[in-house]
C-alpha cells in the first residue's frame, strides 16, 4: 500500500511538472491582446449598460479561442512559419501583405499601450507619466535584448497575466456584484445605442492578428505533434483568462459606476472611482492590474508587429534574430514617440489603422481557415467540423467589422 502511494505520488509529480511545460504561448497571446484599450472599453460598457452586454464578451472570446486553437495546430503541424506557408501557397505578395499589415496595425495602436503604462505608474507613484513612458520603453527594449528573449517573454507575460487576474479578481470580490444581473447579461440583448460599443468589444477581444501570432509562439516554444493535446488545451485556458479579466472589469464598472450614472474615459478613472468607497487600497490594486495590461501589451504588441514584418520580408522569424529584434524595437519606439509628442494616438493614425484592418484582418482569417483545412500541411491536425463552424462564424463577424469600418471611414 505504501509502495502504491509512493508510486502515485511520483506519477502526480511528473504530471504536474509536465503541465508547467504546457504553459506559455496562449498566456502571451492573452497578455498582448488585453491592453489598456480593452480595459477602458470594458469599463465604459459596464458603466453605461451595466451587465447587459456580458454575453458579448463571451461570444467574442469563443471566436478568439477558435482561431487561436487553429493557429496553435498550424504552428505544430507546419514545417514553416505562417507567413512562410503563405509564401509557398499564395506567393510573395500575400506574405508581404500580411507582414506589413500586422506591422501597421500594431504600430498604430502602440501609443495607447505606452500611455497606459505612464497613467498607471503616475497613479501609483505620483511621478509624471511621461517619465514612466521613457523608463518603461527602455525596460522593454532591455528585455528584448535579453539572451533568451522568448523564455523571458513567457515568464514575464505569465507573471503579468497572474497579476492582472489577481488584481481584478480582488476588486470584483470587493464590490460584491449581483449574480442575478450577471446571469441576465448572458442573454443576448442590444440596448439602444449599444451597437458601436459591441462592435468595438469584438474588434479588441477577437484579435485575429493576436490569434495568428500564436502559431509563431508555438514554434518558439518548440512544441511538436506529440504536444498537440496539451498545447490545444493551453490555448483555450489562456484565451479564457483574457475574457475572464475583461468580464471582471465590466462587472466591477456595472456594479460601481452604472447605478450612479458615472462615465469613464479611460481605465484609470475606473480605478480612481473605487477609492471613495473602498479606500486607496482598491485604487492601487486596480492600477496594478492596469499596469500589467499596459506593459504586457507594450512588449507583446510590438513583438507581433516586428516579428511578422521581418518574416514577411524574409528577414527571419525567430525572436533570437537580430533583424527581428530591431523590427520589434522600431514598433516600441514608434508608439512611445507618438505618446510623448501627442499624448495619444492622433485620429488620422487611428483611421489609417482601421483602413488597414479592413483589408488585412479578413484576409488573415481566410488564410488561417485555408491552411487549417489543408490535409497536406495539417495531416491529422486538420480542422474538424466544429472548428470550421466557429471559423466561418468568426470570419462573418470580421467581415461585418470591416464593412462597418469602411462605412465609417468613407461615408460618415
Amino acid at each position: 500500500m505504501e509502495k502504491n502511494a509512493l508510486t502515485n505520488g511520483v506519477e502526480i509529480g511528473k504530471r504536474n511538472g509536465g503541465l508547467l511545460k504546457y504553459i506559455g504561448p496562449a498566456f502571451i497571446t492573452s497578455a498582448l491582446v488585453l491592453g489598456p484599450g480593452s480595459l477602458t472599453l470594458a469599463s465604459k460598457i459596464g458603466a453605461i449598460y451595466g451587465s447587459q452586454l456580458v454575453w458579448a464578451i463571451v461570444a467574442a472570446i469563443l471566436l478568439m479561442m477558435s482561431y487561436t486553437e487553429m493557429s496553435t495546430r498550424i504552428g505544430i503541424a507546419g514545417q514553416d512559419s505562417f507567413i512562410g506557408i503563405m509564401l509557398t501557397k499564395w506567393g510573395k505578395v500575400a506574405a508581404v501583405l500580411i507582414g506589413i499589415g500586422a506591422f501597421l496595425v500594431t504600430s498604430s495602436f502602440q501609443a495607447g499601450n505606452a500611455i497606459g503604462t505612464g497613467i498607471a505608474m503616475n497613479a501609483l507613484t505620483g511621478v509624471n507619466g511621461k517619465v514612466w513612458i521613457v523608463i518603461m520603453t527602455l525596460l522593454a527594449i532591455g528585455l528584448l535584448f535579453a539572451k533568451q528573449f522568448y523564455a523571458v517573454l513567457e515568464k514575464l507575460m505569465l507573471g503579468l497575466v497572474l497579476a492582472m487576474l489577481g488584481a481584478f479578481l480582488i476588486t470584483f470580490i470587493a464590490v460584491k456584484p449581483s449574480v442575478g444581473e450577471i446571469a441576465k447579461g448572458l442573454i443576448p440583448t442590444f440596448p439602444d445605442g449599444s451597437m458601436g460599443l459591441i462592435i468595438a468589444l469584438f474588434a479588441t477581444s477577437f484579435s485575429i492578428v493576436g490569434a495568428v501570432y500564436q502559431s509563431y509562439l508555438v514554434q518558439e516554444k518548440g512544441w511538436t505533434i506529440k504536444d498537440a493535446k496539451y498545447s490545444i488545451r493551453e490555448s483555450y485556458i489562456g484565451i479564457f483568462i483574457l475574457g475572464f479579466i475583461s468580464f471582471l472589469v465590466m462587472v466591477v464598472a456595472a456594479t460601481i459606476l452604472n447605478p450612479k450614472g458615472l462615465m469613464v474615459n479611460d481605465a484609470s478613472e475606473m480605478g480612481l472611482s473605487l477609492e471613495p468607497i473602498f479606500g486607496s487600497w482598491a485604487s492601487v490594486v486596480f492600477m496594478i492590474g492596469l499596469l500589467g495590461a499596459s506593459f504586457s501589451s507594450l512588449i507583446g504588441n510590438a513583438t507581433i508587429g516586428g516579428s511578422m514584418l521581418a518574416d514577411g520580408f524574409g528577414f527571419g522569424r525567430k525572436l533570437s534574430s537580430m533583424k527581428v529584434k530591431v523590427s520589434i524595437m522600431i514598433v516600441i519606439l514608434f508608439g512611445s514617440t507618438i505618446a510623448m509628442i501627442f499624448g495619444s494616438a492622433p485620429i488620422n493614425l487611428i483611421i489609417f489603422a482601421q483602413a488597414v484592418t479592413i483589408f488585412v484582418v479578413p484576409f488573415i482569417a481566410i488564410s488561417i481557415l485555408v491552411i487549417a483545412n489543408d490535409k497536406k500541411i495539417m495531416g491529422t491536425l486538420k480542422n474538424k467540423l466544429t472548428s470550421n463552424i466557429f471559423g466561418v462564424i468568426g470570419l462573418l463577424v470580421l467581415l461585418y467589422l470591416a464593412f462597418n469600418n469602411f462605412k465609417n471611414i468613407f461615408f460618415s
